[in-house]
């Protein structure tokens, strides 16, 4: 919104020959024409008749596992100390169980075909890829979409052969929403300012100052042995002083008028450092869990009661929920180690 004030009329005798009018203008801050607030109330399933679509692009969440290296730390290390404590069976092998995994804890969403043969017994387990899976608009119904400009090439499951384990969303019931999409916007912002300042120290011909020369001594030949030399210093690699004298010359007569202090004003360690707190907030990882370095001399405390802590508030949590697919199958094909087993857990923490 900008306003516009005349901060003065012309007098009734200057009409003839009218001076220029002052003029300010005043500008604020942008309005969004979509509230933050109410963003995610927008995400709907919609429905083509067949299935479902997500409420959000389930494709988009894969690609983003990349975005920051502590967003995928943090995936990586909960799907790696589920696997740690998974018994695996003949059923379901540890590969399985670890792709199944990581689409939840990517996706929200992860699904469990069933297999069975002609008994009606269940042979194998295989999980179906997430971002591929669509839930049917009938009960029990899903489809494996891999285009969606191919609709008619979808392959539907057998009925009642898939189960749908999803992270609850308070919006909608039918897809699973993962529980860091508060911090996607501090990951995204952490991998942008990553590229621009890769971007920035890759380019070696970047305008970092303008050489302003007011000199009336400096002619034609000096100005281009000048230019020549500033060509020569600039590319990846070439640092290098330049010697400039002009006899006679004045205090003022040349100048050098910066225009791009990007190394000291993009406020880059900050922005990672703010990013990644807000990110590893999201998954509640301890950063001593990811190999950060502290930056103060009192660290991060114990390692190993940080594990323990961690395995008991976070990845127990989710064990239960993974078991909800004995109950789906009627038997038990998901098992995992208790806590007292695990040598990582019961080993004593070194003395302080």
């Amino acid at each position: 919104m900008t306003e516009h004030l005349q901060l003065a009329a012309p007098a009734d005798g200057a009409l003839a020959n009218p001076d220029p009018i002052a003029e300010v203008f005043t500008f604020g801050d942008p309005e969004s024409v979509l509230d933050r607030g109410e963003i995610f109330d927008l995400f709907e399933t919609v429905q083509n008749g067949r299935w479902y679509e997500p409420p959000i692009s389930q494709a988009g969440l894969a690609r983003a596992y990349r975005m920051t290296s502590h967003h995928q730390s943090a995936i990586v290390l909960k799907r790696n100390l589920l696997v740690r404590a998974f018994k695996p069976s003949d059923l379901l092998s540890t590969t399985a169980f670890s792709r199944w995994v990581l689409d939840w804890l990517l996706m929200g969403n992860a699904y469990m075909e069933a297999q069975r043969n002609l008994a009606g017994d269940v042979v194998r387990l295989i999980p179906a890829p997430a971002v591929y899976t669509r839930r049917g608009v009938e009960a029990g119904q899903f489809f494996f979409v891999r285009s969606q400009f191919l609709q008619n090439k979808a392959h539907e499951f057998a009925r009642g052969a898939v189960h749908h384990l999803i992270e609850p969303d308070p919006m909608q019931e039918i897809y699973g929403m993962p529980e860091y999409l508060s911090a996607m916007q501090s990951g995204l912002l952490n991998e942008a300012a990553t590229l621009f300042r890769r971007r920035y120290y890759r380019n070696g011909s970047h305008a970092g100052f303008i050489l302003y020369i007011s000199e009336e001594g400096l002619g034609t030949v000096d100005s281009d042995a000048i230019r020549k030399a500033m060509k020569d210093a600039k590319g990846p690699g070439n640092f290098r002083n330049l010697y400039l004298h002009i006899p006679k010359g004045k205090k003022d007569g040349v100048q050098i008028l910066p225009i791009s202090e990007v190394a000291a004003k993009d406020d880059f360690l900050n922005i990672k450092d703010t990013t990644r707190d807000d990110v590893l907030a999201a998954h509640r990882v301890p950063p001593q869990l990811l190999g950060i370095v502290p930056k103060n001399a009192g660290g991060f405390g114990n390692v190993v009661d940080a594990a323990r802590t961690f395995y008991e508030l976070e990845i127990e949590p989710i064990q239960q929920r993974l078991c909800e697919l004995n109950e789906f199958l009627g038997f038990e094909a998901i098992a995992f180690t208790p806590r007292e087993g695990l040598a990582m857990l019961t080993s004593q923490a070194p003395a302080d």
